[in-house]
């Protein structure tokens, strides 16, 4: 009985030892000072220097009559024929 009782205080004093209840202490550092007012303003810098300039391009052909956006003939006058042709907004009555 002498050797229960021992082991079961030697047991109990184990298994109490393993536990630690007690809380993590987390260390949080103190924050920083509060800014104090925003000095003066600097002085304005020194306006930059203006690039060069560009070689100006060459002046492109002129092509055929009628392709490549140039001029393209005069028309004939017509052999009496009238054509008409309607805006595509005016050209069907609305339903």
């Amino acid at each position: 009985m002498k050797h229960s009782i021992l082991t079961l205080a030697l047991l109990a004093t184990l298994g109490l030892a393993a536990c630690d209840n007690r809380p993590e202490v987390i260390y949080v550092p103190p924050a920083a000072g509060t800014p104090g007012p925003a000095g003066p303003t600097g002085a304005t810098g020194n306006t930059g220097n203006t690039g060069n300039t560009g070689n100006t391009g060459s002046t492109g052909s002129t092509g055929t009559p009628g392709f490549d956006g140039s001029k393209g003939e005069a028309g004939k006058p017509g052999d009496g024929t009238t054509v008409i042709v309607m805006p595509p907004a005016a050209s069907a009555p609305a339903n």
